[in-house]
């Protein structure tokens, strides 16, 4: 069941988590690579802070972004900020959607996102929260999916499994999330992709399942039983 109020709790600790983190860095560490093609960890930071100010939009009945191009102009723009700045950014606009999640009166609603997509209302801080962890994740400054809580973890499967249910690119896949104990065991399963062709069985830890299904890691390590691994379109 979706609770928004305990999400954006969860989400509170995770934005305080990336700062803690984020602290340790330097002006030169920030203008450094991060993880995701062509953006510096300043890339990273300034979406971060601006997806809350979009979020924020969304909450209070505005578009997401005034444009495509105006979102990628304002990552552009702050992208070069010092560390001081890009934490307080974050800090900043963090509060905002906080103060905008406390004020919702109808979570039930639903709301337009980017390209004509909807969601309810109360899926909104789970959203955000996914933000915060994959991208601290993107940072690479020592926070690795292994670190990620494991109930985000199994949510974040869910939710991924969820975008590409029903896709005919995707071929039918069931989605089994392993231990990594002697003696491996079920730790949960999701149902993914089209309807035509055999189905694919891809298994493996939880980490590595969201990885796969982010786009952050190419599923090597994940069992397929011989079977090619399905390719994924981006999201």
């Amino acid at each position: 069941m979706i609770d928004p109020l305990r999400d954006l709790a969860s989400l509170r600790e995770a934005t305080d988590r990336l700062l803690s983190a984020a602290a340790k860095l330097d002006d030169e560490a920030v203008a450094g690579p991060s993880r995701l093609p062509g953006w510096s960890r300043g890339h990273v930071l300034a979406h971060i802070s601006r997806n809350a100010d979009a979020l924020v939009n969304v909450l209070e009945g505005r578009p997401m972004y005034v444009s495509a191009v105006a979102r990628e102009e304002d990552i552009e723009r702050d992208a070069p900020r010092p560390l001081d700045l890009q934490l307080a950014d974050v800090r900043e606009s963090d509060a905002r959607i906080q103060a905008a999640g406390a004020e919702v009166a109808d979570w039930k609603r639903t709301v337009e996102l980017r390209n004509g997509i909807t969601d309810a209302a109360a899926r909104l801080p789970f959203r955000r929260l996914v933000e915060v962890e994959l991208h601290h994740v993107d940072l690479d400054i020592g926070y690795e999916l292994e670190d990620l809580p494991e109930e985000f973890t199994a949510r974040e499967i869910d939710f991924l499994a969820q975008r590409f249910s029903g896709r005919p690119d995707v071929p039918p896949t069931r989605i089994v999330a392993t231990g990594d104990s002697a003696e491996p065991k079920d730790l949960g399963e999701w149902h993914t992709g089209g309807t035509e062709g055999a189905p694919v069985t891809v298994s493996g830890p939880a980490p590595d399942l969201v990885g796969w299904l982010s786009g952050r890691r190419d599923g090597s390590a994940l069992d397929t039983a011989g079977a090619l691994l399905p390719k994924l379109p981006p999201l």
